[in-house]
């Protein structure tokens, strides 16, 4: 084995050393070319996309001019049936004025006729076509009459031509389709859309077409039941569409981009069809195609709309053409640098890859732009709102109707004033009346904020950017509203913030004050306790040698040693440096030995109220000491209430949640033992708050107590591993919360005898 490593390495043939540059840049370029064609396909699925997003939107579009257009049908039939006031009988004269006046023939394409059915009640035949004869039409005669007495005439139809006048006399209601839509407008009071008919102005003809009714009832009569509806009945108002004159007159931009078939009824059946556009019967499948039903006046429609031949002719071909051509010109030419260069062989290989890094660089680039401009289109997180010159809402998107809580249909043609709230309406009105008047060009302002207001009533905070166009571009201005409710509810969140950090700071500052004055403090009373020993035991030492005159001077030292000694121990327990004697306590017991002790300290004139949980945790802490602040803090609770009022002595067990904000006076995430005292005496203003803790710090007129009550409890507890927390309002009283950390040991029953001492 060790010669055959040290062998020398046997070279290729001469033909596959010749041939290794070509099968290289071949192996190159079909690299490439798979590249290609990986980016190609990216690009015609991109292209293929923005292609169903604009048949999406032209479908959308089409079903919604079919239903717009149908309403404004029906708002004319209204108006028609608001003309007569619940009477038929009016004067041909004066229908032809009311249609001409109205100019539906100009202004409504589609719309073959407005005209009156009068109904005939059992009987009234005779008397209806003598009256019509009567008014100049000799040959008048309703028709047709197969065995059964006429329920409907035609008395009244315009524009009055020769095309319409065959339908002049005609009884719709003897044919079963008109009879329907006649008979469920007459029940329900409301427009009703027939099935699918061949109108009877065509005569011969095969056109597909509709009809629409709306019943007239007499004035005065009730029409709240379908009974009362139906002998109020003194005809119908109603209109009838040739359904390709109707879809001519819909039209809108996805009118020749798409083609169209629209069934009567929920089935596309052959015999159902209503209408079909030109291109709708072409050869072939189209690439996108849809269905959907509408609802016009009671009349299900099912319209089928498919990608015609002029809408697929703009898919974007060019860049997947371009992502192509590209390719295949670099692949070229990478494998002609390759095939170049492939006597220097890690050169070409460095090369060849820099251009494939190129070339993916390249198609990243291209995919990257693809997924950007598919994202603009797909994510406005503004509201857009255009207004003409007048100052009507032409144009509505759907984040503004989550912004204004109201949809397009509402929002269109209303006053744009209407949005804002009432007292900044007429600066608006003014403002916009002073720009039409004026025609500026095109101005875009920088953004503004505002507030809107919302269909409910509330008021939304928003950004405004407004361009006002000029008269040439068709419309006032355009407006982009942004929400920025989250804006404002984050700086509220950040002024809080803010605000916590300052007390959190404040309280820090506390801490660390109180902190030093306790080293301070600390350091002097140990020294100052020092110095005391030695004054009593050589006081003791002299009044063994002294006689009774001295005796009595020397007790006055002691006593005076004796008050030193004490303050300088509460001193001690304010720096958190006093000999304390733990043990597990169960702070309720402890609380019931020293009822009649705490009773007396408050007085008769005070109630003491306590209050204990059955399951209260135990705690290890010094039960004298703590006995000891329990009565301090009753007796200033005592003196707070000028020796009359309520004491409430409560505990609770306390869980403190991980996370939970730590400022002065909030202990760490933990259980605990909650002690509370709480009185209804005089409080304490914030200024004298900030000093409660510290030593010698009182309100107490002058010999009635040392200021060490509470820096003496806050040392002792926070000493034991626990916190303290005080809080008092003026005139509400004062509340002292001391927080004990929870022990698992079992409680100690027999505690020591309690050393109350003298209160500062």
């Amino acid at each position: 084995m060790q010669q055959t490593a040290n062998r020398p390495p046997v070279p290729p043939p001469a033909s596959v050393a010749g041939h290794a540059p070509l099968l290289m840049a071949l192996l190159v370029f079909v690299l490439t070319l798979l590249i290609t064609f990986g980016a190609w396909s990216s690009a015609q699925r991109s292209a293929e996309a923005q292609l169903h997003e604009a048949f999406d939107y032209r479908t959308r579009d089409m079903g919604n001019s079919i239903v717009r257009r149908l309403l404004v049908y029906e708002q004319v039939l209204r108006g028609a049936r608001g003309y007569l006031r619940g009477s038929v009988d009016l004067g041909r004269a004066e229908f032809a004025e009311y249609y001409q006046v109205l100019r539906l023939d100009q202004s409504f394409a589609g719309l073959e006729a407005l005209a009156v059915a009068t109904a005939l009640p059992p009987g009234a035949l005779a008397a209806h076509e003598a009256r019509v004869r009567a008014e100049g039409f000799p040959e008048y005669r309703v028709h047709p009459v197969d065995g059964e007495a006429p329920r409907s005439a035609i008395s009244h139809i315009e524009p009055f031509n020769a095309r319409n006048l065959r339908a002049f006399g005609f009884d719709m209601y003897s044919e079963p389709v008109r009879r329907a839509a006649m008979a469920a407008a007459r029940d329900s009071g409301q427009a009703a859309l027939s099935g699918k008919v061949v109108l009877v102005q065509e005569g011969s003809g095969t056109d597909s077409g509709v009809l629409m009714y709306l019943p007239v009832y007499r004035r005065g009569l009730d029409v709240e039941t379908v009974e009362q509806r139906r002998a109020a009945l003194a005809g119908w108002v109603y209109a009838p569409f040739r359904m390709k004159d109707l879809m001519r007159g819909v039209g809108g931009i996805a009118a020749p981009t798409l083609d169209v078939e629209i069934y009567d009824g929920d089935h596309m059946a052959p015999d159902a069809l209503l209408y079909r556009s030109p291109g709708a019967d072409r050869v072939g499948t189209p690439r996108f195609s849809t269905a959907t039903r509408l609802s016009i006046a009671g009349r299900t429609w099912t319209v089928r709309m498919a990608s015609s031949a002029s809408l697929e002719a703009t898919l974007d071909q060019d860049r997947p053409q371009t992502v192509a051509a590209t390719g295949v010109v670099l692949g070229f030419l990478v494998s002609l640098v390759v095939w170049l260069l492939a006597g220097s062989r890690r050169r070409a290989l460095q090369l060849a890859r820099a251009m494939t890094l190129e070339l993916r660089e390249s198609h990243d680039r291209i995919a990257a732009d693809g997924r950007r401009f598919k994202t603009i289109l797909e994510t406005a997180h503004d509201g857009f709102v255009a207004v003409d010159r007048h100052g009507r809402i032409t144009d509505w998107n759907a984040q503004a109707s989550r912004i204004f809580g109201l949809d397009a249909a509402q929002a269109i043609g209303s006053p744009a004033e209407h949005l804002l709230p009432e007292e900044r309406r007429a600066a608006f009105r003014s403002a916009f009346d002073a720009f039409a008047r004026g025609g500026a060009g095109a101005v875009a302002g920088p953004p503004t904020e505002t507030e809107v207001l919302h269909a409910s009533g509330r008021r939304v905070p928003v950004e405004l950017a407004v361009a006002l166009l000029p008269p040439g571009d068709g419309a006032g201005a355009t407006v982009f509203v942004r929400d920025i409710t989250p804006r404002r509810e984050a700086e509220a969140r950040e002024a809080q913030r803010q605000q916590r950090l300052d007390e959190a700071r404040q309280a820090l500052a506390r801490a660390q004050k109180l902190e030093a004055v306790g080293k301070l403090t600390g350091g002097v009373a140990h020294d100052f306790n020092n110095i005391l020993h030695i004054i009593s035991a050589n006081v003791q030492l002299i009044l063994r040698a002294e006689g009774p005159p001295s005796r009595k001077r020397l007790h006055n030292v002691l006593d005076a040693v004796e008050r030193g000694s004490r303050l300088a121990g509460q001193l001690l327990a304010f720096a958190r440096r006093q000999p304390l004697h733990p043990s597990v306590v169960d702070v309720a017991e402890l609380l019931e030995r020293s009822d009649s002790l705490l009773q007396r300290a408050a007085g008769d004139d005070i109630v003491l109220e306590r209050s204990a949980p059955p399951d209260l945790w135990p705690t290890l802490v010094d039960p004298n000491q703590l006995e000891h602040v329990l009565l301090n803090l009753v007796i200033n609770a005592r003196d707070a209430m000028e020796g009359s009022g309520r004491i409430a002595l409560r505990l609770a067990n306390l869980t403190i949640a991980p996370g939970a904000s730590q400022l002065a006076g909030e202990p760490a995430p933990g259980d605990y033992v909650a002690i509370t005292v709480a009185d209804n005496g005089h409080g304490m203003p914030p200024e004298v708050m900030e000093h409660a803790f510290e030593p010698f710090f009182t309100t107490k007129p002058e010999g009635k107590g040392t200021g060490l009550g509470l820096s003496m409890a806050h040392g002792f507890v926070r000493q034991s591993g626990g916190q303290i927390r005080l809080e008092s309002t003026p005139g509400a009283g004062t509340t002292v919360t001391i927080y004990l950390p929870r022990h698992t040991a079992p409680v100690v029953k027999a505690l020591a005898e309690p050393d109350i001492g003298a209160h500062p």
